[in-house]
């Protein structure tokens, strides 16, 4: 599993948080979560914000 995924599941309120603070544009159904469907996550925010997977997995891996 990836350090994402880990961040991901361990720690999604808070990082959940911080990506509405830097991608305004998110709404709550962008930032729904499930285990196992975090690719989909990250494809839905990539849409969003305009930013590639790996700059998302970036921001994430930095908080």
């Amino acid at each position: 599993m990836s350090a994402t995924k880990d961040k991901l599941k361990g720690n999604w309120n808070t990082i959940k948080g911080k990506l509405k603070q830097e991608y305004a544009v998110l709404t709550e159904d962008d930032l729904s979560y499930q285990e196992g469907l975090e690719d989909e996550l990250l494809g839905r925010i990539q849409q969003k914000t305009g930013q590639t997977k790996q700059q998302i997995k970036d921001f994430i891996d930095q908080l």
